[in-house]
């Protein structure tokens, strides 16, 4: 390794790199050509808080092959032509992908760590390189070969396009995507039904509300139980009780009004203060903890618990609420049998006090037949499959999301696709069945490198 030092008093180092053997195969068909001339040139490398550049020791080769006349060899993790090695696109690449960096801070930390100093033109054209490799039709053969039968289906608004993602939750990947210029009806058809092409046969589908998806599914895939998304059913219904005990609350604070209008002038000594809470600060502190009658028991502490006894205590209108509440979290229990969940729903929808108020009415009209066989589907799928809610998909929709702020509102689809593409490979790469780990554990993929393949690395 040599060292000398630039214009700004910055020590540079350099390595010299030898690739340049007697003869050398061919990158199209791999017939090996004999060496024409030596050449040289320098390429920039990377290393914290260094200069480091590469002096490679490179050949042309007369070609015995039908390809071409000749061609050059060119060392492990340096490209023909390059004036950086692939360790610095590697770093653009992390700090664009996994750190969640932008462009504009991406250069500042190179340039902070590396000294190294690079423009916005290099970082594109790391992107564009790096999708030009990927190839999707193997990734898909990946993702059919480990999908294990359920599929999660949601949509993400980006700005004015929609992007449709469907994940595996068992096998925990994402399994396809695709930006559409409109969330209707016909676009969800079209991704489905390219799945259905490549393969993809799910037994569960599991899904929001939305009215879109239904009649597709059961257009595309009949065999195909539909499972509704128990996360948001649990929404509606929470907000439907909360409905509840915002107007029973408005309304004993109204009461706290009644009949307290004050004389004129100034009040008698002798008049004795109210003792405890008024009426008006009941309803306050029942406004104030309003989620505890909608929060599961398990879940609360000795001072909620007491809190929640307190609110009863005031307003006892509020216990038939909580009581809803503790039934329908035992009507969407995974502890129990398709037998059981009937009978509890047949009891939470026949009881006259619960259809006295109107909110929790409302709320048992979403528990129709058709509806409600969705949302049990999962007790159909062994215990270890159960899949209740679509919280998979939607984790990777909120990643995806972060990365748009962090990039400023993402405008021209060719960078949101270069994105998504990218982040879908490196899912794979970090998959415990991915090619990288997949690779590692079996000692028969190790390359073995001759004589003439590898490059020396001296200083």
């Amino acid at each position: 390794m040599d060292a000398a030092r630039d214009g700004l008093g910055v020590k540079v180092h350099y390595h010299k790199v030898s690739c340049c053997p007697e003869h050398y195969p061919c990158p199209d068909c791999g017939k090996r050509g004999k060496r024409k001339q030596q050449l040289q040139r320098q390429v920039r490398s990377i290393a914290y808080g260094k200069i480091v550049y590469l002096d490679v020791e490179y050949a042309e080769y007369r070609a015995r092959c039908n390809c071409c006349k000749t061609f050059r060899s060119t060392p492990p993790g340096v490209e023909l032509g390059c004036y950086y090695d692939n360790q610095v696109r590697q770093a653009v690449l992390d700090r664009l992908i996994e750190d969640g960096l932008n462009v504009q801070k991406l250069l500042a930390a190179l340039q902070r760590d590396f000294l190294l100093d690079l423009s916005e033109g290099f970082i594109y054209d790391c992107l564009h390189r790096q999708v030009a490799r990927l190839e999707m039709a193997d990734y898909r053969r990946w993702a059919l070969q480990h999908f294990r039968g359920t599929l999660c289906v949601d949509e993400l608004h980006l700005g004015r396009f929609t992007l449709l993602l469907a994940t595996d939750p068992l096998g925990d990947f994402p399994v396809a995507f695709a930006l559409v210029d409109a969330n209707d009806q016909d676009h969800l058809r079209r991704f489905l039904k390219n799945l259905q092409n490549w393969g993809f046969l799910p037994a569960v589908v599991v899904t929001d509300g939305s009215p879109l998806y239904p009649a597709v599914l059961a257009e595309l895939w009949p065999a195909a139980r539909h499972q509704l998304c128990i996360f948001h059913v649990m929404q509606d219904v929470s907000g439907h009780v909360l409905s509840a005990v915002k107007r029973l609350r408005s309304q004993m604070s109204r009461r706290g009004k009644r009949g307290r209008k004050r004389k004129r002038g100034r009040p008698k000594q002798g008049r004795q203060k109210h003792t405890g809470p008024t009426l008006k600060e009941k309803a306050h502190f029942i406004f104030k903890h309003r989620h505890l009658i909608v929060k599961r028991r398990e879940n609360q502490s000795e001072a909620e618990e007491e809190t929640l006894a307190t609110m009863l205590m005031y307003l006892p209108a509020l216990a038939t609420l909580r009581t809803f509440m503790d039934k329908v979290y035992d009507l969407f229990s995974a502890d129990q049998t398709r037998q059981q969940a009937g009978c509890r729903r047949s009891e939470l929808v026949r009881s006259p006090s619960f259809q006295a108020i109107p909110e929790l009415a409302q709320t048992i009209e979403m528990l129709s037949p058709e509806k409600f066989e969705k949302m049990m589907a999962f007790l159909h799928s062994a215990a270890g499959q159960q899949v209740r809610t679509n919280n998979h998909v939607e984790r990777a929709n909120r990643k995806l999301r972060y990365f748009e702020k962090v990039r400023y509102k993402w405008r021209r689809r060719r960078s949101i696709v270069r994105f998504l593409l990218l982040s879908l490979q490196r899912w794979r790469n970090d998959h415990p069945n991915g090619p990288l780990h997949t690779r590692s554990r079996n000692p028969a993929n190790k390359a073995k490198p001759s004589a003439n393949d590898t490059y020396a690395l001296s200083g």
